[in-house]
């Protein structure tokens, strides 16, 4: 036995006005319970389930994207950071090495409005 769907219009209370009602809309995609395309005329009260159903989806595979992403995003952050600690750890050995080397004395920083102390040699 086929189901078929009535005419009645619980809004209107009487049957379907079809195109004189502004709720009676054309309808062109895919199904997403079925996967068939879609172009119908119908009551757009009818057509909500299939379009909450579509719209569950896009928002799943929305998620999806915007997690892949993150994942990306958090990979090539932890990749940086390496990236970054190995050429700063090579900068200070290079630095080292060279202060050793050349027996150069490192700066004395201080701020401009201290008085420097006396230095005796």
């Amino acid at each position: 036995m086929k189901l078929e769907q009535g005419k009645y219009c619980p809004l209107i209370q009487k049957d379907c006005i079809g195109l004189q009602c502004s709720w009676f809309t054309e309808i062109r995609g895919v199904n997403p319970n079925t996967g068939q395309d879609v172009d119908e005329w119908g009551c757009a009260i009818t057509w909500m389930p299939m379009l909450l159903i579509e719209n569950s989806q896009q928002q799943r595979q929305t998620g999806a994207a915007v997690e892949s992403f993150r994942n990306e995003v958090v990979r090539t952050n932890e990749e940086n950071q390496k990236l970054w600690s190995s050429t700063i750890s090579s900068t200070i050995q290079t630095i080292s090495s060279t202060i050793q080397q050349e027996e150069i004395m490192p700066a004395r920083i201080s701020l401009l409005n201290q008085q420097l102390p006396e230095v005796n040699q």
